[in-house]
């Protein structure tokens, strides 16, 4: 099977992708949970499951001439995720009582608030996360292959492995800004801590891929080009990457499905996550590589 003869169309399926998510990074921006942001998060379960988001509403514009201001979904399960500005514990205490009486009995399944300051420090750790992550992605690779033959540069293996990550992370990111958008996801540390597992995982399928170059390197026929060994190693490395994956998306699925709401959205970061990084590691990674080499060449 040749893998590079189609790989201008995967270059520019990809390069729209990325292009595209880059855009909605900036325009309009994940939303954001308040561990970023700072703020108070409350999930409220009603007794009465006849009211709807417009009646939270309606009693909290009724507190204190509705100075909190807050966001309001509904969630799947019946219950309202409410975001807000901070507030102190008597205020909190005081917005318990004035929706008891407003709504009836309820059930505060979960209250968190979180400074302003602790928001930004959290922010800053999770890109630093990020950033340190693809650093030792690109050494350790250019390490693991300083002994492949000499016209051939290791740099190249690990520049352009990390290239094919921040595609799948950059698409991944721009789907789950959608969804923050149309759904009551929002970008938390959880999914920071998602992300960071792409990493790993990806980089692993792009890892065999190169192994396997870089071992028939070594039994390169002087007539056999960078190109020919690299698509043989293709073929050699797919199908285990493809099963790899696909055992894994069996049991994430299956997470997915029947697994408990509160990692559900972690579940479909890894699921999106996977799948992009086993079709870049064969269709864009190795491609990329024998491109820079043609180049150079």
């Amino acid at each position: 099977m040749d893998f590079l003869k189609p790989a201008k169309y995967f270059f520019m399926l990809s390069a729209v992708l990325t292009v595209i998510s880059i855009v909605l990074v900036i325009i309009p921006g994940p939303r954001l949970s308040i561990e970023f942001t700072g703020g108070t998060r409350m999930e409220l379960q009603l007794e009465n499951a006849e009211k709807t988001a417009a009646d939270v509403a309606a009693a909290f514009a009724a507190f204190r001439g509705g100075e909190l201001n807050p966001t309001i979904n509904r969630m799947q399960n019946g219950h309202f995720l409410i975001r807000m500005k901070g507030i102190d514990d008597a205020t909190h205490r005081e917005l318990l009582n004035n929706l008891t009486t407003a709504l009836g009995p309820s059930n505060e399944v979960q209250y968190t608030t979180i400074g302003p300051t602790v928001g930004e420090t959290l922010k800053w750790r999770a890109g630093q996360a990020l950033l340190a992550a693809c650093v030792g992605i690109i050494l350790y690779l250019a390490f693991a292959f300083r002994k492949i033959p000499r016209r051939y540069s290791p740099w190249k293996f690990g520049i352009i492995a990390v290239g094919t990550l921040v595609h799948d992370i950059m698409v991944t990111v721009g789907i789950f800004v959608i969804l923050s958008r149309v759904t009551s996801f929002e970008v938390d540390t959880l999914f920071v801590t998602a992300l960071l597992t792409i990493l790993g995982y990806s980089v692993n399928d792009t890892i065999i891929v190169f192994d396997r170059i870089r071992d028939n390197l070594f039994l390169q026929e002087r007539r056999e080009s960078f190109a020919e060994v690299a698509n043989n190693s293709l073929n050699q490395t797919w199908k285990r990457s493809c099963y790899t994956s696909g055992s894994t998306l069996i049991m994430l699925v299956s997470l997915f499905l029947l697994g408990s709401s509160s990692i559900q959205w972690f579940v479909l970061t890894l699921i999106i996550g996977i799948t992009l990084g086993t079709y870049s590691s064969i269709f864009v990674a190795t491609p990329l590589l024998v491109y820079w080499n043609k180049r150079d060449r």
